[in-house]
């Protein structure tokens, strides 16, 4: 059982929680420099003596934790399929078609501990060896999270091999991109992908190694089909990988903290995907910043549900870190996280009962409907109770008053038992989420902390701390990296500002990349000559020290009355709106006022047609209804003042998207991030039809 913290959702203590660097000469245009309290003195660079690189970091971590649970997997058992028919519109006409559901059925957790993984990746590494790599040659990897992929990883590092990663929805162009310039000699992949590597291996010459993943099945007419276009490449699974290596052992060579642990290719909406080089000493200074912050709440028996991308920056330092911390991970997919897409077995939320869960927005918000339609759905004195209870916990937690347990134990255990009923801690990253979804989840679940950082700060900005809990911010910075603001003149971001002094957020520290891969015009651009990175983000420092990020330069749009408009602030706040299970805001400089382009929810969009006299069997239907686009319109604007927004933030037209938006079709990025060109040229028609009509 984990000893460590419950926290709860509240300032458990005064700041300031950042400090200023003390001696600093003052720089016209600037704030002064602000680090974590722990580190004002020097910046953390190491979670331990010991520990400077990945390897080490596994070393230590399965030395200390043994025979503890380290990981586990579901086995896929079978896919159901079922068949209903929907209506929909094809050529303007409304007909009736057949839509498949894929359903998966799925094993219990299989575990293995610390020791048992320690030798995996011993024997991984040695099998790479036994393949003719040698020191600083690149495994690239191209997979969806798994725990094959994080101990190639490892297995990798054991011999001085640094990982290319690249997002399993990244498509040919990207991948042929990374793995031309980084000349990689073997890749590791999911074994649906070997047709789009069957495409790019025309120009990826520098391949000789195919490792498919053997947690999924593969097909052998793609293997066939690889192995006949190129005959001089091996192709192997990863089982057999991992024997190679047990029946050819050698030592491992490890790396220094000066060497490549990785170049990450960032998913990148638009142009060629950039590549971030990230050293062993820039991981672990990662995992140190993060640890000072979250340790005291995260330990040994702790489980921490795993699924988001590992190709994705937070994700790695993140799983990273669950093995310094002596936690288990379990790793889901987010196709199986829930209840509804499972047949005969519980989702995998409820299967592995995580204590700990990293989401992004998009998870939240189904997480915080999905309750709330609960709820509603129940008799109007349950309703009342509910409300009731949350207002009540809200301002007991304000005022720092005991009697919240009592209300977790009656009003809210049904809710906690949903996500597993050992929930303690949730963070999101990835993007802003509303702060009444951060209030809802941490008052009827447990307290949500806000992460942010980039790639090419090894995911560190800044983390909040449990016992520093608000949602009026982002909390402070981890302890491996300081932070300043820089006037942003264009849009009247100064540092000078009142009450508040803002800017673009600038970050430094042991986790900050040196440059991007080969790409040295880039790199003047984003780092300073006494290297600090130009995050892009607006911020503003509150009178505790937190930050809170308040703008985005490229999210910047001049309207055409000259005010600018911040597309994440109100996507930020449009979300909060029961109808949007998605929504890209789009401004035009040519139009005094922004619009939304949504995917709206279907019982909610139902919900919302019935109410209005409109019955629709499919969402297809609905969202082609003049009269329900009409009434989302007003849902919207309703949510944008009830969040506080300007005039000329309350968007004046909506398109209703009648696709779901996934990496698969392009909408968004593998991180969950919008792909707004994609989506405005994909909408192009539907949103000047929108304008038109609105005006």
């Amino acid at each position: 059982m984990s000893t460590t913290k419950i926290p709860q959702p509240r300032q458990a203590y005064r700041g300031p929680y950042s400090v200023e660097v003390p001696g600093q000469t003052p720089i016209e245009g600037e704030t002064t420099i602000r680090r974590h309290p722990a580190t004002v003195s020097e910046l953390r660079s190491k979670p331990d003596p010991n520990i400077s690189t990945v390897y080490e970091l596994v070393k230590v971590s399965c030395s200390k934790y043994g025979n503890a649970k380290c990981m586990g997997s579901r086995k896929l058992v079978r896919t159901h399929q079922e068949t209903k028919k929907v209506k929909k519109m094809v050529d303007g006409e409304e007909r009736e078609v057949d839509k498949v559901w894929t359903f998966f059925e799925l094993s219990s957790y299989e575990y293995m501990t610390f020791t048992e993984y320690e030798q995996l990746t011993l024997q991984l590494g040695a099998g790479l060896r036994k393949l003719g790599l040698q020191k600083d040659d690149r495994v690239h990897i191209f997979a969806a999270t798994s725990q094959n992929w994080l101990s190639l990883s490892h297995g990798a590092a054991s011999q001085s091999m640094p990982i290319v990663t690249a997002y399993d929805t990244l498509g040919e162009e990207g991948l042929r991109h990374s793995m031309v310039a980084t000349k990689a000699k073997a890749i590791f992949l999911d074994p649906h992908l070997l047709p789009t590597l069957t495409n790019v291996l025309k120009q990826a010459t520098e391949i000789t190694h195919v490792i498919w993943n053997s947690q999924n099945k593969v097909n052998k007419d793609h293997v066939d089909k690889l192995k006949t276009a190129y005959p001089h490449i091996s192709i192997l699974s990863y089982d057999e990988l991992r024997k190679l290596g047990e029946d050819n052992p050698v030592d491992p060579v490890p790396p220094a903290p000066e060497d490549l642990c990785c170049i990450m290719y960032t998913s990148g909406s638009t142009g060629v995907p950039k590549g971030v080089p990230l050293k062993h000493k820039n991981v672990v200074a990662a995992v140190a910043g993060v640890s000072v912050v979250v340790q005291p709440f995260i330990g040994p028996g702790d489980g921490l549900l795993t699924y988001l991308p590992l190709a994705h920056i937070l994700e790695f330092v993140f799983e990273n870190s669950c093995l310094h911390w002596g936690a288990t991970m379990g790793y889901g997919n987010p196709k199986t996280l829930s209840d509804t897409s499972v047949r005969n077995c519980n989702g995998d939320i409820r299967e592995f009962q995580p204590a700990v869960l990293v989401g992004v927005p998009a998870v939240w918000e189904t997480v915080k409907k999905g309750i709330i339609t609960k709820v509603n759905a129940s008799s109007p004195l349950l309703r009342r109770l509910f409300w009731g209870a949350l207002a009540l916990k809200e301002r007991l937690m304000a005022a720092g008053l005991p009697g919240s347990g009592l209300l977790d134990a009656i009003v809210f255990k049904k809710v906690k038992e949903a996500t597993g009923g050992k929930m303690k801690l949730c963070l999101n990253g990835g993007g802003p989420v509303s702060k009444e979804t951060q209030n809802f989840i941490s008052m009827a679940i447990c307290p949500m902390i806000i992460g942010y950082g980039l790639t090419e700060t090894s995911a560190m900005g800044t983390l909040q701390n449990p016992d520093e809990w608000t949602s009026e911010s982002i909390g402070a910075m981890p302890a491996s990296v300081e932070a300043k603001l820089v006037d942003f003149a264009d849009a009247g971001y100064f540092a000078t500002n009142k009450p508040n002094p803002q800017g673009e957020i600038w970050l430094r520290g042991p986790t900050v990349m040196e440059g991007y891969y080969q790409n040295e015009q880039e790199t003047a651009e984003a780092i300073s000559e006494d290297g600090w990175f130009k995050t892009g983000d607006i911020g503003e420092w509150d009178k505790n020290g937190h930050l809170k990020i308040i703008d985005r330069k490229k999210n910047l749009v001049k309207t055409l009355n000259g005010e600018y408009i911040a597309l994440e602030k109100l996507e930020s706040i449009y979300r909060s709106a029961d109808v949007v299970a998605n929504i890209c805001v789009y401004a035009d400089t040519t139009k005094t006022k922004p619009m939304a382009i949504i995917v709206p929810g279907e019982p909610s969009l139902k919900k919302l047609a019935k109410s209005i006299g409109i019955d629709g069997e499919s969402l297809e239907e609905l969202v082609h209804n003049k009269k329900v686009q009409s009434a989302v319109l007003k849902e919207l604007q309703a949510a944008g003042r009830a969040g506080g927004l300007s005039g000329i933030e309350i968007i004046e037209g909506v398109v209703v998207s009648d696709e779901e938006w996934t990496p698969q079709n392009g909408y968004v990025t593998a991180a969950q991030k919008l792909n707004r060109k994609g989506i405005v040229a994909h909408f192009k028609k539907e949103i000047q039809e929108a304008y038109g009509s609105s005006s």
